[in-house]
């Protein structure tokens, strides 16, 4: 298994340097199949995961909660090297049919977009595989990094603004776990000495004498931090523009990806943090958290007038839902938080390609410019009403699955108040949603028709933008009504090793 590991961490780098120099179909073929076969050595993980820890070159580790966060994040890597195809596809084919200096941009468009699309992917599945706090850090800096420069691709003015306020917000949230990482090391230097490397494993383990306020103090700034990255209020500001200016495969790998990668490191605070002052603290601080975060998303969600900008807020709903899940400490909940991060994976992704499909037929992002999307997109307008109702948590999708367990692992706890409220602000962010989709897929004229369009013709912009959906929805039933029995051994896995500290 320490070779699957490797593997993992080596092949997404090899693709990215054959896509520097790879004409843009080979390109765009390795991203796929990279995409693909990370997924299949993430699941080779599962089964090893449950018995131990599997270890590889001192510093990568995997356990069943690292590897829950990596399925995620390769099976987004995968769809979207699919859809990814169909993504530029057009662009391609305008370009051969134009002048030399046509061909040359999209050339280096190209070049550049696969080259960060495989980056920004390795470096969300190192993040998880790491062992160490400071290994961490510097893994979800690089997703920073490398996502800013994707935000900016298209070059716009929102877009190049988007991703300086990104930076700018991001930077400053990382810095503050910095601090977080250096103020954990200074209470694993009381007991450890100073040479320790910050590996999770000794610091859990010597939890019950480290000191308890640096280790209060480091947990608040990883929250504040990488809750940044996160999208957690009141540190969200940058999610809405970035997701929205960002190219749509990216905007999948942000929200789908990187914000529960993100999560995933202050989950690794809170098992130390558990362990050195019991669970009430950690929880408490999750719960201001996530409820404000629900809060903020539900009420936006009813007042939006661009299709990503949505879809963004929805992430914020959905981090807010997983910082009250583990808030509630129960054992299903933590399973179904960790449910909810493949699950919402999934389902992001979906919404994300096909608000792209919208985007690319209406020429638009503005939800009032959108109409008869059913009758014009045969296969993506009804499968985009079907993400967003497996994103709003209906059943029989994994998302209704997973908050289901959230839900009674609020009230098995007795956290009656914030489990009723769990369940309002979610219903009410679902009025949003479903208001906001059923107008532009059913509504027969737009409200801001656009001047002097001609009218649109019936049919999809390809059917690569179309194949990752349908499959992104079958894994969601699949979730939802059937989970594999190895899926549900490592989901529960990892929220015992979440709860292992728990005195």
């Amino acid at each position: 298994m320490a070779v699957v590991i490797m593997l993992l961490v080596v092949v997404p780098l090899l693709t990215t340097m054959v896509c520097a120099v790879a004409p843009h179909r080979v390109a765009a073929a390795m991203t796929a199949l990279t995409g693909i076969a990370a997924l299949v050595l993430a699941a080779t993980l599962v089964p090893a995961s449950l018995c131990r820890t599997v270890t590889a070159v001192r510093y990568l580790r995997a356990d069943a909660l690292s590897v829950v966060f990596v399925l995620g994040t390769c099976f987004v890597y995968a769809v979207v090297g699919v859809y990814s195809i169909g993504y530029l596809g057009d662009e391609a084919r305008v370009a051969r049919s134009g002048s030399a200096e046509d061909r040359e941009r999209f050339t280096r468009h190209s070049k550049r977009f696969y080259l960060g699309l495989n980056v920004f992917a390795w470096s969300m599945i190192c993040a998880p595989l790491v062992d160490g706090l400071a290994l961490l850090w510097i893994a979800v800096e690089i997703t920073t990094v490398v996502s800013a420069l994707l935000v900016a691709l298209d070059d716009t003015e929102n877009a190049t603004e988007a991703a300086w306020k990104y930076v700018l917000i991001a930077s400053s949230g990382l810095g503050i776990a910095l601090l977080a990482t250096i103020f954990m090391y200074y209470s694993g230097a009381q007991v450890l000495g100073d040479s320790y490397d910050l590996a999770f494993d000794p610091l859990i383990a010597v939890g019950g004498r480290l000191p308890g306020t640096p280790v209060r103090l480091a947990f608040v700034l990883a929250v504040v931090g990488y809750g940044t990255k996160v999208g957690l209020f009141p540190v969200h500001t940058w999610l809405p523009d970035a997701h929205a200016e960002a190219p749509t495969p990216v905007s999948a790998l942000l929200s789908g990806s990187l914000l529960a990668v993100s999560f995933y490191a202050i989950l690794r605070y809170y098992q130390i943090t558990v362990a050195t002052l019991g669970p009430r603290f950690p929880q408490l601080v999750l719960l201001v958290f996530g409820v404000l975060s629900l809060l903020l998303a539900a009420l936006y969600l009813l007042d939006q007038q661009g299709i990503k900008r949505m879809l963004a807020y929805s992430s914020v709903e959905h981090m807010g839902i997983i910082a009250i899940g583990v808030s509630f400490g129960a054992p299903i909940a933590f399973s179904g938080v960790l449910l909810h991060v493949l699950a919402h994976a999934a389902a992001k992704a979906n919404a994300f390609m096909g608000a792209g499909v919208l985007v690319r037929k209406f020429g638009t992002k503005e939800l009032s410019r959108m109409a008869q999307g059913v009758g014009l997109l045969p296969w993506s307008g009804p499968l985009f009403l079907v993400a967003i109702l497996a994103l709003s948590a209906m059943p029989p999708f994994g998302l209704f699955r997973s908050e289901f367990e959230i839900v009674a692992g609020g009230f098995a706890h007795a956290r009656n108040a914030a489990t009723v409220a769990l369940v309002v602000l979610v219903n009410l962010a679902f009025i949003g949603l479903s208001l906001a989709t059923t107008r532009i897929l059913f509504r027969p004229e737009p409200e801001a028709p656009a001047n002097e369009r001609e009218p649109l013709e019936r049919g999809e912009p390809s059917s690569w933008m179309v194949a990752p959906v349908v499959v992104g929805l079958l894994v969601l039933l699949v979730l939802g009504v059937a989970p594999p029995s190895q899926l549900v051994d490592l989901l529960n896995q990892g929220a015992t090793e979440l709860a292992a500290g728990a005195r």
